[in-house]
C-alpha cells in the first residue's frame, strides 16, 4: 500500500513539476498548437522534474543501504565522504574537458557521472582504511569527518586553479536540477536501477547486520564480498546524483526514517520503498524551489537543508519529551 500510495504521489508531482515554471500552466495549455511552449514543457520541464526524482531515488535507496550498512539511523549517502569525493571527481572532470552543466553533451555527462563515482568510491575507500572497517562507529564518523574536509579543500584549491568551473561548482554545493536533460534522466535511470537491483540481491546481509556482525557471519553470509557489492552501489547511486544536481542534503538522512515510521519490513522492501520515498521528497522540494519566489527560483538544495533540518530539530525535541534522545 505504501509503495502504490508513493507510485501515485510520484505521478501527481511529475504531472504539477510539468506545470511550475515561469510562464505557470499557459505553457501546458497551449503546447499543443504552439511550438515554443511545447519546447518549454517537453526539453525543460519535464526532464528536470523527472531528474529531480531520479536523484531523490538515488539518495533515498543510498540512505537506506548506508543506515543498514553502518548500522547507523543517522548516517546518510554524504557520512563517509562520499559527497566530497564525488564533488572532488566532478571539479577534476570539468577542469580537464573544459564544459560546464550547461552545455555537456552525452560523453560529457558520461565522463561527469564516472568521475563522481570513481571519486566517491575512493573517499568511502578511504574512510574505511582510516576507520580500520565498520566495528567502531565513532572511529568511522571521526574518519568520515576528516575524509570530507580534505577532498572538499582539494576541489576548493581546483576551483581557484580553474575560474571557469566556479559557477557548475556553485550548482554542486548548492543543488539544482536545472541542468538535467532526457540525456542525463536516461543515465540515471539506468544507474538508479542497476543499483536498487545490487541492494535487493544483498538486501540478506543488511537485515543480518541489525543482530550483529558475528550472527550474520553465523547465518553463512559471504560478509566481505556482499559489503563490497553494498559499498560500490552506495557510491554509484551517491555520484550519480550529485553528478547531476549537485549536493542535496537531508533526502537521503530523512527517506528511510519516514519508510521505517510507516511501515515496518525487512530490507529487501525497504531498499524499493525508501528509494520512492526520496524521489518524492526531492521533488516535492524541488516543485516548491521553482514555485516559491517564481518567476525565480531558490537552489533546491538550500531548500531541503531548510525543511530537512527543521525536521531533525523538531524529531529530536519530540523524543526527548518521550524521555528518548
Amino acid at each position: 500500500m505504501l509503495a502504490a500510495a508513493l507510485l501515485g504521489l510520484s505521478v501527481l508531482l511529475l504531472l504539477l513539476g510539468a506545470s511550475v515554471g515561469s510562464t505557470g500552466f499557459d505553457s501546458v495549455l497551449k503546447m499543443g498548437h504552439d511550438p515554443l511552449a511545447q519546447q518549454i514543457v517537453w526539453d525543460i520541464r519535464l526532464p528536470r522534474t523527472l531528474g529531480a526524482w531520479l536523484a531523490g531515488a538515488l539518495l533515498g535507496l543510498a540512505g537506506a543501504i548506508s543506515q543498514g550498512l553502518f548500522r547507523n539511523p543517522l548516517a546518510d549517502p554524504y557520512l563517509l565522504g562520499s559527497a566530497s569525493g564525488a564533488a572532488l571527481g566532478g571539479a577534476l572532470a570539468l577542469a580537464l574537458m573544459g564544459v560546464g552543466l550547461a552545455n555537456a553533451g552525452w560523453w560529457a555527462r558520461l565522463g561527469l557521472t564516472g568521475a563522481a563515482f570513481l571519486g566517491a568510491t575512493g573517499a568511502v575507500l578511504l574512510t574505511l582504511v582510516l576507520a580500520r572497517g565498520v566495528q567502531h562507529t565513532l572511529r568511522l564518523l571521526l574518519a568520515g569527518v576528516v575524509v570530507g574536509v580534505v577532498l572538499s579543500a582539494a576541489r576548493d584549491l581546483i576551483q581557484v586553479a580553474n575560474p571557469q568551473i566556479l559557477e557548475a561548482m556553485q550548482v554542486f554545493t548548492m543543488g539544482s536540477s536545472a541542468f538535467v536533460g532526457w540525456q542525463a534522466c536516461l543515465l540515471m535511470a539506468v544507474l538508479w536501477l542497476l543499483c536498487a537491483l545490487a541492494a535487493w540481491a544483498l538486501s540478506r546481509l543488511l537485515d543480518g547486520l541489525l543482530l550483529g556482525e558475528a550472527t550474520a557471519a553465523s547465518l553463512g553470509l559471504p560478509l566481505v564480498p556482499m559489503r563490497a557489492g553494498l559499498v560500490l552501489a552506495l557510491a554509484l547511486a551517491t555520484g550519480t546524483a550529485v553528478a547531476h544536481t549537485g549536493l542535496i542534503a537531508f533526502v537521503g538522512l530523512a527517506a528511510p526514517h519516514l519508510v521505517r515510521s510507516m511501515a515496518r519490513v525487512t530490507h529487501q522492501r525497504q531498499v524499493w520503498l525508501a528509494s520512492l520515498m526520496g524521489g518524492v521528497l526531492l521533488l516535492a522540494a524541488d516543485i516548491l524551489a521553482r514555485w516559491l519566489i517564481a518567476p525565480q527560483e531558490l537552489p533546491v538544495g538550500v531548500l531541503t537543508a531548510a525543511l530537512g533540518g527543521s525536521y531533525l530539530l523538531w524529531l529530536m525535541h519530540r523524543r526527548s519529551l518521550g524521555g528518548g534522545l
